[in-house]
């Protein structure tokens, strides 16, 4: 439990940081930046790429998944200027939801009765944030809300390669691919970034690689049924931030939304770890940066 409390700690850092540097850089040469910066972290792992066997289908998968992380994080990049830190990390709550659909559509997985009420209960709760029809829905909420299916389906291929391929190839290789896939679409809208933007996106990519340290570490100590509430905190922390940094108002409704969705996706890795299943739902702390 505390090494999850780091892990949500580490996770709202990375939130509060792209919220400090603002619109002033586009977000595709800010996710590009951010992996950039990031590949130092990859050094002690070259060893290991370099002695795993990939296959054509392995370089595939990698590619599909590179591809869709790279639009995920862009609209993320995107939303992050645009909403609130509450609802956005509210709605990143969903991509575990989404994971449960696509794997009963396209893995095979069993989505009995209960699956589907607690999937049905995280979309009332996304309706309890969003409120359409009662509220403007920015362009930044349908960035968040995209992004969220998308890294789901992201989800869904690590889930496959990890059958077969040690963990840390597939986050490095994920990290190699968006970088380049990144690449020429930051050239197309590049504005010279300052010292400090640099800097800002150095500790984002900081933080959000020892917030997946320290996920692991919680998930190595307890099972994620044990660790799964103390994910509430961060949308106390995105909140309690927001108001006072972000002069952000506290919204009940994304609070009541964010609790429901929340529950939902307990509940599913709950039934999970009772039908002795591997998991597949994503833990909801995981940042898609």
């Amino acid at each position: 439990m505390f090494w999850m409390l780091v892990t949500g700690l580490c996770f709202v850092a990375v939130t509060v940081l792209v919220k400090i540097m603002g619109p002033g850089m586009p977000p595709v040469q800010a996710a590009f930046l951010r992996y950039l910066l990031g590949l130092v972290f990859l050094v002690p792992m070259i060893r290991l790429m370099r002695n795993t066997q990939l296959t054509r289908r392995h370089w595939t998968l990698f590619s599909i998944r590179g591809l869709l992380n790279s639009v995920g994080v862009g609209l993320w990049f995107f939303s992050m200027t645009r909403i609130p830190l509450s609802e956005l990390t509210a709605l990143n709550y969903l991509a575990p939801v989404y994971v449960t659909i696509g794997a009963a559509l396209f893995l095979g997985e069993k989505l009995a009765a209960r699956r589907i009420a607690a999937v049905v209960a995280a979309l009332l709760g996304t309706a309890v944030i969003l409120r359409p029809g009662f509220r403007e829905i920015s362009p930044g909420h349908l960035a968040m809300l995209v992004s969220a299916v998308i890294m789901g389906g992201s989800y869904l291929l690590a889930k496959v390669l990890t059958d077969e391929i040690s963990p840390a190839v597939i986050v490095s290789m994920l990290s190699i691919i968006v970088t380049l896939v990144l690449a020429p679409f930051a050239a197309m809208v590049w504005v010279e970034p300052t010292w400090g933007q640099l800097g800002i996106l150095f500790c984002v990519a900081s933080f959000a690689t020892a917030g997946h340290y320290t996920m692991t570490l919680a998930f190595r100590l307890a099972p994620v049924t044990v660790t799964q509430p103390i994910t509430f905190l961060q949308l106390v922390w995105a909140t309690a931030l927001g108001a006072l940094f972000f002069n952000e108002p506290v919204d009940i409704w994304v609070i009541i939304g964010g609790c429901i969705i929340l529950a939902a996706i307990s509940f599913i890795t709950w039934r999970e770890a009772v039908l002795n299943r591997r998991p597949i739902t994503p833990p909801t702390p995981a940042t898609k940066v």
